[in-house]
């Protein structure tokens, strides 16, 4: 369209106030005209406020992208998924997550995986009663009337349900319901059940330690990054658990220790309490399953105190193994007598009190020294403290109160004191290690580490300790322990059990132990056995001893644990079997 723009007649064209245009006779639109131009200055400003405008929009939209990318790419990816505004908690990182425990060959026994809970802000939801019902029909272990009680407690944020499954996850996501939220955690979980518990331990739901090394090294558990590897082996592990929880069945008993150490480093290879539990499922658990026997419980442990009361005798000289003591009758103390379980009538050498367990023998040995002389050794054996091992569950030993002349000679055959099985372990250990006491742990030594340990007695007197529990094996009590090609040196132990008052002792109910160190001729490792309260059988003659009970227990340990450590079968005409610890003959057949 084209406008005629007509000068009035009679004005120049500089003082002209207006124009006149000539606007088609068609044209019916309303037109609007600038009839006054904008000068020069004002477009200059107009075009400098564009661009300032168009600056600020290219500013914001800048910081918006930057953000954007930040927090697509360089934020981190562990945050909680929930509403902008609110961040809730964290998911753990790898670094973050707790370290796993694995047995000294890197078998896992403890390990964290992430895992989501169910939470809620109360405050968003609008009907507590709708929403209680459709988070209980994705939650079938959880009921509507709990889920609305939580939610109707007017705190800002409260758990529904930890560790929820995936598919419960992504079924509560589906209902769309504003208020609630998911909270990344980790879960602690034992592959191994209950093999490994006591040892172990476990944690509670926020992963924080609440027995065994999750408890002792809970710090170290959440800093580092590596596994944290035990002394145990689980397939020795495993043989142990095996064997003593057949023995429990077998004889009715109330539960039973198992341990096997190293004697070299003090590593235990194997530690065994029963019943025991499942850390996976801690709630279900007995306080008496919980509870680490081998580390925590305190036992009068019976004539396994005998290789002691031998030990210190030879130490220090006063005695021999040819060395002469009347057990022709019972020890009269007080009003009381100190009786033998398989008596001989006779006199006997040093060498017989310990093969026939001879309770009157080991008082006499006993009183060569005397009270403060077997204090002394004992101490020095570590029996009269708490034993130095990576758990918290540790048992302290109970001493007499006032320590007579007759508490030392039923000391001298394992009755008056109460320790732990730990504490027989490692004591055997270093009297047939060459004498060398060495601290006991849980945790995997090094190679190249030298374990630091102390001298208790010479390695003489530790050669006629192995000597006299060979002869225990071949000719005395536990016979039933003896294997075809790995050869055992022992000492059985019978203790009755005290009373509930503890005013005297049950004839009915008993402790029963082996201890053992193979091959004997060369010892390596050595073991307890220890059986609570079984009941005698008439396939055992009606006997429930440690011979007749712990001994055929150890029997199939050392069998079937030999051959996985490595030993090599000592044949019958193996040079080993020339050795005089080997030769020693079998007199006659004894009954445990």
């Amino acid at each position: 369209m084209t406008f005629k723009v007509v000068q009035p007649a009679g004005r120049s064209a500089e003082k002209t106030a207006g124009y006149r245009i000539k606007v088609p006779q068609k044209l019916h639109l309303p037109v609007k005209i600038n009839l006054f131009p904008s000068r020069p200055d004002a477009e200059e400003a107009s075009r400098n406020r564009l661009f300032a405008v168009g600056a600020i929009f290219a500013v914001a939209f800048l910081v918006v992208s930057l953000k954007l990318i930040d927090a697509s790419i360089y934020a981190p990816q562990h945050k909680l998924y929930l509403e902008p505004s609110r961040t809730i908690a964290t998911l753990p990182t790898k670094q973050q997550l707790r370290a796993d425990i694995v047995d000294r060959n890197g078998e896992l026994i403890a390990s964290s995986l992430p895992i989501t809970s169910l939470c809620a802000r109360p405050k968003l939801i609008r009907d507590f009663s709708a929403a209680a019902f459709l988070v209980a029909d994705v939650l079938p272990e959880t009921s509507a009337a709990a889920i609305q009680a939580e939610l109707e407690r007017k705190k800002d944020y409260v758990f529904l349900k930890r560790h929820i499954t995936p598919s419960q996850h992504k079924a509560l996501l589906g209902l769309g319901l504003p208020g609630l939220c998911f909270e990344k955690e980790q879960r602690r979980i034992y592959p191994q059940g209950p093999l490994a518990a006591h040892v172990a331990g476990f944690t509670n739901i926020d992963g924080s330690g609440l027995g065994g090394a999750e408890l002792s090294f809970n710090d170290v558990l959440r800093e580092r990054e590596e596994p944290l590897a035990l002394s145990i082996d689980l397939r020795i592990q495993r043989i142990v658990r095996d064997e003593v929880r057949f023995a429990i069945e077998k004889f009715s008993a109330i539960g039973g220790v198992g341990l096997m150490m190293d004697i070299h480093t003090g590593e235990f290879l194997a530690m065994v309490s029963l019943p025991d539990f499942d850390p996976n499922d801690v709630g279900s658990a007995s306080e008496d399953s919980r509870r680490n026997q081998a580390t925590l419980g305190t036992y009068e442990m019976g004539s396994t105190f005998k290789l002691i009361t031998a030990a210190q005798a030879l130490q220090t000289g006063e005695a021999k193994l040819n060395s002469m003591f009347d057990a022709t009758k019972p020890l009269k103390i007080g009003r009381f007598r100190i009786r033998d379980y398989h008596p001989q009538n006779r006199w006997l050498s040093l060498e017989e009190v310990l093969i026939h367990s001879s309770n009157i023998g080991a008082a006499k040995i006993a009183e060569l020294g005397g009270v403060d002389q077997q204090k002394a050794f004992l101490h020095r054996l570590g029996m009269l403290k708490p034993v130095s091992v990576e758990l918290p569950e540790i048992g302290t030993p109970q001493l007499p109160r006032r320590w007579s002349e007759t508490s030392m000679r039923t000391i001298s055959y394992g009755y008056g004191i109460s320790v732990t099985p730990v504490h027989v372990a490692s004591a055997i250990s270093s009297l047939v290690n060459g004498g060398t006491l060495y601290q006991p742990t849980i945790l995997k030594r090094l190679r190249n580490e030298a374990p630091s340990g102390r001298k208790v007695i010479s390695e003489d007197v530790s050669n006629k300790i192995r000597w006299l529990m060979r002869q225990v094996v071949v000719n005395g009590t536990g016979s039933k322990a003896d294997t075809n090609f790995y050869p055992v040196g022992g000492k059985t132990g019978s203790a009755e059990k005290r009373t509930k008052g503890g005013s005297g002792y049950d004839k009915n109910s008993n402790l029963v132990s082996f201890v053992a160190a193979f091959p004997i001729h060369r010892p390596r490792y050595a073991l307890l056995v220890m059986v609570d309260g079984p009941k005698p059988r008439k396939d055992t003659f009606g006997f429930a001893t440690g011979g007749w009970v712990a001994a055929p227990a150890a029997q199939k340990i050392i069998e079937r644990a030999a051959p996985t450590l490595g030993l090599a079968p000592v044949g019958l005409d193996a040079p080993a079997r020339s050795t005089p610890i080997l030769k020693i003959a079998k007199h006659k057949a004894q009954r445990s």
